[in-house]
Parts: C-alpha cells; sequence; structure tokens
C-alpha cells in the first residue's frame, strides 16, 4: 500500500476523504481524471472550499486520527460493494470507486441513527459542511478575496474597502433596533 516514503497511503487517505466530503456537498469535478469528485453537482462543493484542509488543521482536534477514518470507510466501502455485487477499480481507494449514489447511501447508513461508528461520520460531515458554509480554516476576508464557493453560494459580501462589513439591507428584512444618535459614523459611540 506504501512506496516506503508514506506517499501512496497519504494520497489514498486525500483522495478518500475528498469522495466523502464531496458526498456531504457534492461540486463539480476539478478535471477529467478527478475520480475523488463524483461532478454530482456544480460550482465547488466542500472540496473546492477546502475541506481537507480543515480536517487536516490541527485546531479541529481531530487531525491525527482523520486518516484512521478514511481506512475505516475504504472498509465500510468494500463491505458495501461486497453485498452489492459491486466490482471495485483496483487503481482507487474504495470510497473512491463507488459511484455518486452508492457513495450516497453508504454515507446514509453510516450516518444512522444506531450505527456503532455514527459519531465519527457525524462530525467528519459536520467538518465537510463547515469547509463549505463558513470557511473555519479561514480568515473570512481571505476566503471571500479568493472566491470561496461557500460563502459565495451564501451570498456573503465581502468588507468595504475600509475592512469593515456593513449591512446596508437588513437580514430579517427589518432594522433590529434604530441607531443611537450618539452613534458616529463608524458606528462607535460618540
Amino acid at each position: 500500500m506504501t512506496d516506503g516514503t508514506g506517499r501512496q497511503a497519504a494520497d489514498s487517505a486525500q483522495l478518500t476523504l475528498e469522495a466523502f466530503a464531496d458526498t456531504i456537498i457534492p461540486g463539480e469535478k476539478r478535471g477529467p481524471e478527478d475520480r475523488a469528485v463524483a461532478g454530482a453537482a456544480t460550482g465547488g462543493g466542500a472540496v473546492a472550499a477546502g475541506a481537507l484542509d480543515l480536517l487536516r488543521w490541527d485546531a479541529t482536534g481531530m487531525s491525527e486520527g482523520v486518516d484512521g477514518l478514511a481506512e475505516l470507510l475504504d472498509e465500510h466501502a468494500r463491505g458495501y460493494a461486497g453485498q452489492h455485487g459491486l466490482e471495485l477499480d483496483a487503481t482507487v481507494p474504495p470510497f473512491v470507486a463507488l459511484d455518486f449514489e452508492h457513495r450516497t447511501e453508504l454515507v446514509k447508513r453510516l450516518t444512522a441513527t444506531g450505527h456503532p461508528e455514527r459519531e465519527f461520520w457525524i462530525l467528519l460531515a459536520l467538518f465537510s459542511n463547515m469547509s463549505f458554509d463558513s470557511a473555519a480554516h479561514l480568515h473570512t476576508a481571505e476566503a471571500l478575496a479568493a472566491d470561496h464557493p461557500g460563502l459565495a453560494a451564501l451570498g456573503i459580501t465581502p468588507p468595504g474597502a475600509d475592512g469593515f462589513w456593513r449591512f446596508t439591507k437588513p437580514g430579517y428584512g427589518r432594522p433590529l433596533a434604530r441607531l443611537h444618535p450618539d452613534t458616529t459614523p463608524s458606528g462607535s459611540p460618540a
């Protein structure tokens, strides 16, 4: 499974984790040879949003165990393929070899109430979502400047030239409170 440098195992884990993240929030393929991203949706999904960067970030508390989850996911994929009479392409990790519908069904089973490993898979799914909908591993202004797909999909606007965010249209369709008459233009009290 490895060439002595650990490279093949690391690549395998990365592909498996990307395929999992893409199952949670699908995106378009990065190129014609992309096997991890199934291409089940247009635009960038969790992988383009940096799911792997977030999962491998030590602040998550799971960065050291994430490759083990990839191995476990591949074991589940082998079992799933056996149950369904699917022949897996041996040139890619087992989970990656599943088509999108089968990946989705397997993840659905792993995250179902009563599955003994449910907490692991829910956590992995939550981090995949987090990479897309909040870019937690990035500074928000930098993520917006880099056209982060999740923040763009949510309609998050960049800060003004001065670095401050201003919201000209209230999110609830109406102002939550009137400005105090002593509020300065920067939003500070006089």
